[in-house]
C-alpha cells in the first residue's frame, strides 16, 4: 500500500486519501452498472479533489493560501454531499453505500471546517463569529 500522507502525518490527508479510494471504487460501480450514466464522473472528480486540495495545501505558500486550498476541498467535499444525495434518492447505491460513504464526507467536512478556523484563529485572521 502507498503510503498517501507523504513525509509527515496527517490524519486529514489520510481519511482524504481514503475517502478518494472509496470514490473510485463507487464510480467504477456505477460505471460497471448504469450504463451511458454520466454522474460517476461528476462524483469522481468531486471526491478526489477533496485529498489532491488539502495536499496541495501542504505546500502552501503563505496562511492565506493554505486557507483557500482547505476551503476548495470543503467545497468540493460539500459537492460530493450533494452527488451521494442524488444517487441515493434515484437508487443508484444503496443506503449502506450512502450511510458509509456520506459518513466519510461529513467527517472530512467537519475536520476541514476546523482546520480553517483555527489557522485563522492562529494568524488572527478569524471574525468573533469564526472564532465562537
Amino acid at each position: 500500500m502507498i503510503n498517501s500522507t507523504g513525509n509527515g502525518k496527517s490524519i486529514l490527508r489520510e481519511k482524504s486519501f481514503r475517502f478518494a479510494v472509496e470514490i473510485v471504487f463507487l464510480s467504477d460501480f456505477l460505471l460497471a452498472n448504469h450504463k451511458g450514466f454520466r454522474l460517476p464522473d461528476q462524483i469522481l472528480g468531486s471526491g478526489t479533489s477533496i485529498g489532491a486540495n488539502i495536499r496541495e495545501a501542504g505546500q502552501a505558500e503563505s496562511a492565506a493560501d493554505f486557507i483557500h486550498k482547505l476551503a476548495i476541498s470543503l467545497k468540493e467535499c460539500d459537492e460530493t454531499i450533494y452527488w451521494l444525495d442524488l444517487l441515493v434518492d434515484t437508487q443508484k447505491i444503496s443506503k449502506d453505500q450512502y450511510s458509509k460513504l456520506s459518513t466519510l464526507a461529513h467527517e472530512l467536512q467537519a475536520m476541514l471546517i476546523a482546520s480553517i478556523k483555527t489557522t485563522k484563529i492562529r494568524n488572527g485572521k478569524a471574525s468573533r463569529k469564526d472564532a465562537m
